[in-house]
């Protein structure tokens, strides 16, 4: 599993500015041809690039998505998607050269030294709980060495300024709602004109087609993913966030494991685990079971269109609570380090106003609340109705065309530069 850290990631792009540097040259000398865009992102072809890309194509455009590996092209060949390494020369040309840059964790999805001068459309990857960005002391984190130099701060100063710069250069960032957009504002430090509330396009696939599509589809999707019989079992998800590179503080003891294990038979269930991609931890129980299966990021690089297919969600501070309550899907807040990830991170708002106030604090307490849920219809309607009432608080539009008013805001931006209104200069 891949682990990673601010503190090292940091130091990397303080090792490659020369490289920032010739990039920036690079694009003030290579003219941007007016029609071409580009597609990338972090987790394959999928998230809201694809949906987005899906629209552009539709309307007659031919996109190139730049791909990270083998299976990555292998997945955008299936679906007609014009492919350049992004790490290749050709990948830098065609970044520098495009238009419109489309991203939806970091400008590492394209290639990040040929950004300068698009008209870059930050798509994100899901509604803050946490603070990210600027917002977050994480961001600005530098490896111990550093962090006990008398340059320390310095290099924090010189990390902001380089944050600033490359948020700066984010046209579009597209907002599921007010709540959420005031966020997105604050984090990335953008006028209000950048963050246009128009709903996430990665979300689209939970609101098209009826509630019983939906479902049949993503329990398809997981039994492709998942080699046990689908035909009676109920699927929990579990999915902690990532803290940092650090190991997942609530991964189960031989005790709690032999709870949660009584609980999936007891209900005919299966949990899904999902560690974060980033993220590190060993999530196998010490006795063989087939009640606990792994649903990582190599199987299945997009969950969002699995969860229609679920029963029930656990999570920490992980967006998909957001998204899971689009379904609606009851979830149980597991999250035994509120202190310190507050401490760490911090919160938009109060963890109680997303989890309540019984949030888990250990696996027995989430084995309990789990087993309340899948065999008591009152409870598991007292958590859908929690999550009814989220999805009203941070979702605006609930219609599946999301992507579509993300492309009109692309367009009208792309627009407005080639003819400005008369003193908007």
């Amino acid at each position: 599993m891949a682990s990673f850290s601010f503190g090292a990631g940091n130091a990397r792009k303080l090792a490659t500015i020369p490289l920032y540097a010739a990039g920036r040259i690079l694009t003030l000398v290579v003219p941007r041809t007016r029609d071409e865009w580009v597609f990338g992102c972090a987790v394959g072809i999928a998230d809201g690039a694809l949906a987005l890309w899906d629209v552009a194509a539709a309307d007659g455009r031919r996109p190139v998505w730049l791909v990270g590996s083998e299976r990555e092209a292998t997945d955008a060949a299936a679906r007609g998607i014009p492919t350049v390494p992004r790490r290749s020369l050709r990948g830098l040309w065609r970044t520098a050269r495009a238009r419109v840059v489309v991203v939806t964790h970091g400008f590492g999805d394209v290639n990040r030294y040929a950004v300068s001068g698009a008209f870059v459309v930050q798509l994100w990857h899901g509604i803050p709980l946490k603070r990210i960005g600027l917002d977050s002391p994480e961001t600005l984190r530098v490896p111990a060495a550093v962090a006990r130099a008398r340059s320390a701060r310095a290099v924090r100063g010189l990390l902001r300024w380089m944050y600033r710069g490359a948020a700066r250069r984010i046209r579009v960032l597209p907002a599921a709602s007010h709540l959420v957009r005031g966020r997105l504002e604050s984090a990335f430090s953008l006028p209000d004109a950048s963050v246009p509330v128009t709903g996430e396009p990665r979300v689209d696939v939970l609101s098209r087609g009826t509630a019983e599509d939906r479902r049949t589809a993503a329990r398809a999707a997981i039994a492709r993913a998942v080699p046990r019989p689908q035909e009676a079992t109920r699927f929990v998800l579990y999915a902690p966030t990532w803290r940092d590179g650090a190991a997942d503080p609530a991964i189960p003891t031989a005790g709690e494991w032999t709870r949660i294990v009584d609980v999936l038979e007891r209900h005919d269930a299966t949990l899904l685990v999902r560690s974060h991609p980033l993220g590190a931890g060993d999530y196998a129980p010490p006795s063989h079971t087939d009640r606990v299966q792994s649903l990582s990021s190599e199987l299945v690089p997009d969950v969002t269109p699995l969860l229609p297919g679920l029963d029930a969600l656990v999570t920490d501070y992980s967006s998909l609570a957001f998204d899971a309550s689009l379904v609606p899907l009851p979830t149980v807040f597991l999250a035994p380090d509120v202190e310190e990830y507050a401490r760490r991170r911090g919160f938009y708002g109060r963890y109680a106003d997303v989890a309540g106030d019984d949030w888990a604090a250990d696996w027995t307490e989430a084995a309990a609340q789990l087993d309340a849920l899948l065999g008591d219809d009152d409870a598991r309607e007292r958590r859908l109705e929690r999550a009814r009432t989220l999805s009203a608080r941070v979702h605006s539009f609930r219609d599946g065309r999301n992507a579509e008013r993300v492309y009109r805001a692309i367009l009208a931006g792309t627009a407005e530069d080639d003819h400005p209104r008369e003193g908007s200069g």
